[in-house]
């Protein structure tokens, strides 16, 4: 699949990414203002989700190396998918006295009476990667274009069983979300829907399940086990005749729990072949799986950059300047509109994975290893 042209738009996708960090985007409603060069040496907070997930931990790492680079220190914590915990995290760091809040939220709901402590002090908040919702404590909103994502997990998946080339199927399909209490899934999955949905309505992608509607497809807090379960019920109750020709997954973490249940269940032989098998994130042991035939694409997002993103965001807040954004009227989190720096992510699978990831810098050659 991979040709010159790919390669040639990958590395323009590159200089896009590029531009739209750098470039003049349009500019939202600013948060809490301090002084010019006030907070320099101060303390940003960094509350990010778990250390379960290995982007979890880049992403953090990256955002403590930018801060000290721009002369702030960092408090990098992580609420390990406790809900109560991070707030508990959060209202510390505010009596600590913190300048700014960058936010990786667990349950995108539960953060609203600690951001409210948070703006009495006068604290800016960038959401980061998921929005926050039902307060109106949060200043700007740093992620990726998160209907994308799915848009191209769908796409890969009626290319690779040639759908989109004229083929009819019908072909079995199995779908999963991800955490039901974090926004970005139902962008996600509405995204793949959008691309799905004609197919299913032609009976020529079939969910022998019958789980289609979102609310019956999440996966609390992305875990790969609980996919794995689910996975083997599905493979159970409705695959005693024929078999899965692919699976929706939105986040690799989840990949690798249902690929578990798919080789359980004698996926993986040339009689019984592994179904097409999506992801996101690009974690390293998904793209080892990639390279080794058993998932067979992941939706890279190139979290220096997000990072980057966030950084700048709250040093800008916290210098009087108004953030660079690029989307003002989608992420509405039932309060307010958030002002949101959207960037783009790029389909990997194993045609391409060398020229964007390791010639991106993302991972060594060694590490694939």
């Amino acid at each position: 699949m991979r040709n010159r042209r790919a390669a040639l738009t990958a590395i323009a996708g590159a200089a896009s990414l590029a531009l739209t960090l750098t470039a003049c985007g349009q500019s939202g409603s600013g948060g809490s203002k301090e002084k010019a060069g006030s907070a320099k040496g101060g303390t940003i907070g960094i509350a990010m989700p778990t250390k379960s997930s290995a982007r979890w931990i880049s992403d953090g790492n990256n955002m403590v190396k930018q801060l000290q680079d721009k002369g702030y220190k960092a408090k990098l914590v992580y609420g390990e998918d406790d809900p109560a915990t991070q707030v508990s995290q959060i209202e510390n760091m505010i009596t600590q006295g913190v300048k700014g809040l960058i936010i990786g939220a667990i349950d995108n709901k539960s953060l609203n009476s600690v951001l409210q402590q948070a703006a009495d002090a006068k604290i800016p908040v960038i959401s980061y990667d998921r929005l926050i919702l039902g307060t109106k404590n949060v200043n700007y909103y740093a992620s990726f274009d998160n209907t994308k994502v799915g848009v191209l997990q769908a796409t890969y998946i009626t290319h690779k069983l040639g759908l989109d080339s004229g083929k009819k199927g019908p072909f079995n399909i199995e779908l999963f979300a991800g955490s039901n209490d974090d926004n970005n899934t139902q962008y996600f999955f509405n995204g793949a829907m959008s691309v799905l949905k004609p197919y299913i309505d032609k009976k020529e992608l079939v969910v022998k399940s019958g789980q289609t509607d979102l609310n019956k497809v999440t996966t609390l807090r992305w875990d790969g086990t609980t996919a794995q379960k689910r996975m083997e019920d599905i493979l159970t109750s409705s695959y005693k005749t024929g078999q899965v020709d692919a699976v929706l997954s939105p986040y690799d973490g989840i990949s690798i729990g249902i690929i578990s249940a798919l080789k359980s269940d004698g996926y993986g032989s040339s009689s019984k072949p592994l179904p097409v098998i999506t992801g996101q994130d690009a974690e390293l042991a998904s793209v080892k799986s990639i390279i080794s035939g058993q998932q067979t694409q992941t939706v890279y997002k190139d979290t220096r950059q997000l990072a980057k993103v966030a950084v700048t965001m709250v040093d800008d807040v916290l210098n009087g300047k108004t953030p660079q954004t690029n989307d003002t009227t989608t992420y509405n989190n039932g309060t307010k509109v958030i002002p949101a720096m959207l960037l783009q992510p790029v389909s990997v699978d194993k045609t391409n994975y060398e020229d964007v990831l390791v010639k991106g810098g993302y991972y060594t050659d060694a590490q694939l290893k």
